[in-house]
């Protein structure tokens, strides 16, 4: 019998993380902002980050929650809808009020809504490719931020930043719909025709998880504090990349600084993909030390760059950090998916995101600090400092008994 073409699900996923993804550009897409309202302070324009971070949580567990009782195209335009009246928003906006509400909660749920059923359904095409398929439709996620990021930058001259973003909303909104009526779950049938032997055997003797057993295991606690140390320390960085390299650079177009900042994306997309492959290669351990090993060289190199006030360093951090941040994203889907199993995988996912209502905060954190003492370094001992601990949780995670009585 011949096998579903499965990859027309994920060119689909992708497209639709690439769009939902711009929440990540927001080191670019705030930079008018701070232009016309200057008496708006670093943390108070970070706390908008944050602010998505949170919301993107909140409407991933939803999206996780309604996944099996409403199609995926219904809770995709949600998405769209959401997207588009949060950008029509911010775009006439007069006060930051209406930033944290259009930007932070409105795009935040959509990106929310659409990550979670994209990965949710996607992914479950793919059990014998669990690290690469999320990886794959990470690494849209990701770049998404990039490609977004640079056209955005690129028509500030001829366009004002209202009139751009008012066309964002529209043309997110129309991808996330169009693309939501492609994305569908497979059927149990269509699963079976892509699981290896060996993983079959393991399903038969029952790898899923309820989400209720899930959170029981230690192994769920210290993976979940392992994500937000590396998420946070990632944010802190993202909401301030601007700041970095124009601190070394300050004489660079806005342009060019778009493109630098940028370079986190696109090397965050494909550290997305060679994690997910990596997962799937060297196991969780190995994947997760080496991905902290990433993180403290980005650190350590953005460090010389600050003291050297050199450029070239300050790219070649930003593509080491890219990287490392673009392993812990495929990670989560695939430590939850071989953890946990795949049965309730749409639920536990979203659970497992929640880190980042608690991560998102290291932007903010990033802010504040800098507003009070002038300086990144006091940032950057702070992420080794958790990069050091998460190294700590890795070491203790053990894979958890067997779930019984699903």
């Amino acid at each position: 019998m011949k096998k579903t073409n499965r990859w027309a699900q994920a060119i689909w996923g992708v497209l639709i993380l690439l769009f939902a993804g711009l929440i990540y550009a927001w080191s670019v897409l705030s930079s008018p902002f701070a232009a016309e309202y200057p008496n708006w302070s670093k943390g108070s324009l970070s706390l908008t980050f944050t602010l998505a971070m949170s919301f993107f949580c909140i409407g991933g567990l939803v999206a996780g929650l309604l996944a099996g009782k409403v199609k995926e195209w219904v809770i995709c335009g949600i998405s769209a809808v959401l997207f588009l009246v949060g950008f029509i928003i911010v775009s006439s906006m007069t006060n930051i009020t209406q930033l944290y509400l259009g930007f932070g909660v409105l795009a935040g749920l959509g990106a929310g809504f659409a990550y979670n059923t994209v990965m949710g359904s996607v992914t479950k095409w793919f059990p014998d490719k669990k690290g690469l398929i999320s990886g794959i439709l990470l690494m849209g996620f990701g770049i998404g931020a990039f490609i977004i990021g640079k056209v955005y930058a690129g028509f500030l001259g001829s366009f004002s930043w209202r009139q751009e973003f008012k066309a964002l909303g529209v043309i997110v909104c129309a991808v996330i719909l169009i693309g939501g009526l492609f994305i569908k779950k497979p059927t149990e049938e269509q699963i079976r025709e892509y699981v290896p032997a060996e993983t079959a055997n393991k399903a038969a003797k029952g790898a899923d998880f309820k989400t209720a057993q899930m959170i029981s295991k230690a192994s769920f606690w210290l993976y979940f504090v392992y994500a937000i140390l590396l998420s946070a320390a990632a944010l802190a960085l993202v909401a301030q990349a601007s700041g970095i390299v124009t601190e070394t650079s300050p004489n660079l177009a806005a342009g060019t600084i778009a493109t630098i900042v940028g370079l986190i994306s696109v090397f965050n997309g494909i550290g997305r993909v060679i994690f997910g492959g990596l997962y799937d290669r060297l196991g969780q351990k190995k994947t997760m030390l080496l991905n902290c090993g990433l993180y403290l060289v980005s650190v350590l190199i953005n460090i010389a760059a600050l003291n050297a006030g050199s450029l070239a360093l300050v790219v070649l951090g930003f593509i080491f950090f890219g990287l490392s941040y673009g392993g812990v994203t495929p990670t989560n889907s695939a430590f939850i998916m071989d953890f946990y199993g795949v049965k309730n995988y749409p639920v536990n996912f979203s659970i497992i995101n929640l880190n980042l209502l608690l991560a998102s905060f290291g932007g903010t954190a990033a802010g504040v600090i800098y507003d009070k003492q002038g300086t990144y370094m006091t940032i950057f001992v702070i992420m080794i400092v958790a990069i050091a601990l998460a190294i700590g949780c890795t070491l203790l995670i053990k894979r958890p008994n067997e779930a019984k009585n699903n």
